[in-house]
């Protein structure tokens, strides 16, 4: 029964119609990070430049997903709504770029066509965030974002199936001359492309949303949220100069050290460690976040504080406590999921397949096999997202993502040990439940804990521990792998083991936002 005040529980068919998009979503996301390493090894790059090459794709979201969550905040009309627009436009740009870069003619024009599908996908998938905190009661957001895990995991199965599905069903070709990207690959994507539009206009058109004034009226009914005040800004405020200046020394010394490595005067202390210059990126990015705090101290300085970029700042370093302890988690968690996506299929296919070049038929035989693989995965990731709402019930959440995430290491161990590329499904089962747990239970308990009113803004902030983990691996993964591993790309499955390990344990210290009080979703209740 619904208090006075409080937003109406929804039936668990709106709840499916609201989350509907994130099927079209996940097939864009799944047909880029199950093919794009093979279209750019396809199109001359080699297994070292994987990293460097994919950092289009976090760097994008860390710019896009901020301002698109504080546009959507401000956003509102009566016809449209205040997320949906963004829904639309994203995805039709999605479905554009997927057309695209299978007929990329050379490497350049394929990076550039990951940025622009990295980024369109981040336009519809930030708002869709916060859009479930928007129209869901606290005690219905378990189910919301599991039931967005649930198609998370059905359309990233749907996607890497169907390069499997468009050799063995259908007679494609597998295989193109010398620089040229297979039939498979270019159907999928313009398959995926259709599916995508489609998804998310079918939630655009069968849902509402609640006015802003609304949203008012519920978030006072629900009591303060436990978000950082007024003087909290102001105190953070002042750590920007002497923290910006601390970060551009960070970065322009690790610059300094690798112009030393890799130059004539190599310092003694390096032995034989290997310095690539994607180091320089990482270098790159520790200064440019000193120069984003420099200029914010700036603008405060002039009284300039109601600007957007001194919005997203603030927040950033006024975060309620809950949200920066799950920040901590899902950097482990994501870092460990790109050392997947960028290494998994160069390493299974000369790990698996003992095929290291992206011209022969075994190395496409291993793509497309490691592709079916990530169906199983998502489609175990799609049943243990449903099966969340039901253990949550029983068990609080943060103790349920730590043992999800210990399964997922189990996961990526297990890729390491099984030698039978036939049983690599086994290993899925462990890094599928994970992986739905990832995409579920961080953010229905990050909703808990933030104002109604910056639901887009603090959705878009998280993301960028999601994205900062995703640019240190493309910089740092090619590092440990040539000095630890000896350049083999399976070993990156180890790292992110011991990832979601520390990710697990990170869990153990978050506070549930719940300290509103309101309780958690029962079994059963729609």
């Amino acid at each position: 029964m619904t208090q006075a005040g409080q937003k109406p529980a929804l039936n668990a068919g709106q709840i499916w119609n609201m989350s509907f998009g994130f099927l079209g979503i996940q097939i864009g996301f799944e047909l880029q990070n199950g093919n794009v390493s093979r279209i750019f090894q396809t199109l001359g790059a080699d297994v070292g430049e994987l990293a460097i090459l994919w950092i289009a794709a976090p760097m994008t979201g860390l710019i896009v997903q901020p301002i698109i969550g504080h546009l959507s905040d401000k956003t509102w009309s009566p016809r449209f709504g205040r997320r949906r627009p963004y829904f639309l436009v994203g995805a039709l740009l999605a479905t554009l770029a997927l057309f695209v870069m299978p007929n990329a003619p050379v490497l350049w024009i394929a990076a550039g066509m990951l940025w622009v599908m990295d980024a369109s996908l981040n336009i519809t998938m930030e708002p869709f965030r916060a859009f479930v905190g928007d129209n869901l009661p606290d005690r219905q957001r378990t189910m919301g974002y599991a039931m967005q895990s649930f198609f998370i995991g059905t359309g990233a199965v749907m996607a890497g199936a169907l390069p499997w599905v468009m050799t063995n069903w259908l007679g494609l070709s597998n295989i193109a001359p010398v620089g040229e990207i297979p039939e498979t690959v270019r159907w999928s994507f313009y398959i995926g492309g259709a599916a995508l539009v489609a998804a998310v206009a079918w939630t655009v058109f069968s849902t509402k949303e609640y006015s802003p004034q609304e949203l008012a009226r519920f978030e006072a009914a629900r009591g303060p949220a436990a978000g950082a005040t007024h003087a909290d800004v102001e105190r953070t405020a002042r750590q920007f100069s002497n923290g910006g200046i601390v970060w551009i020394i960070a970065g322009l010394g690790l610059a300094v050290l690798v112009a030393f490595a890799r130059g004539e005067s190599r310092p003694a202390f390096l032995g034989d460690i290997e310095v690539a210059k994607d180091i320089y990126v990482l270098a790159a990015l520790l200064a440019g976040f000193g120069v984003i705090q420099l200029v914010a101290a700036s603008l405060r300085g002039q009284g300039r504080n109601d600007s957007g970029f001194m919005e997203v700042v603030s927040d950033l370093f006024a975060m309620p406590k809950t949200m920066r302890q799950l920040a901590v988690v899902q950097f482990f968690s994501w870092f460990g999921m790109f050392a997947l996506w960028i290494y998994g299929t160069p390493g299974v296919t000369e790990y698996h397949f003992g095929a290291a070049d992206a011209a022969s038929a075994a190395y496409q035989d291993g793509a497309d096999w490691w592709s079916l693989m990530g169906s199983v995965r998502n489609g175990l990731a799609a049943a243990a997202a449903l099966g969340f709402v039901m253990v949550a019930a029983k068990i609080d959440r943060c103790r349920l993502h730590a043992i999800n995430l210990l399964m997922g290491a189990a996961g990526f161990a297990a890729v390491l040990l099984v030698r039978d590329p036939a049983l690599l499904w086994v290993p899925q089962i462990g890094i599928g439940i994970a992986w739905a747990s990832i995409v579920a239970l961080p953010y229905a308990i990050l909703a808990g804990c933030v104002p109604a009113e910056k639901m887009g803004i603090y959705m878009g902030v998280f993301n960028i521990f999601i994205v900062v983990p995703q640019l240190l691996a493309s910089t740092l993964l090619g590092f440990l792998l040539t000095n630890l591993f000896g350049g083999e790309p399976i070993y990156a499955m180890a790292i992110a083991a011991a990832s979601f390990v520390l990710a697990a344990a990170a869990t153990l210290f978050v506070i549930d936002g719940e300290a509103r009080g309101v309780p958690a979703l029962q079994a059963g209740e729609a």
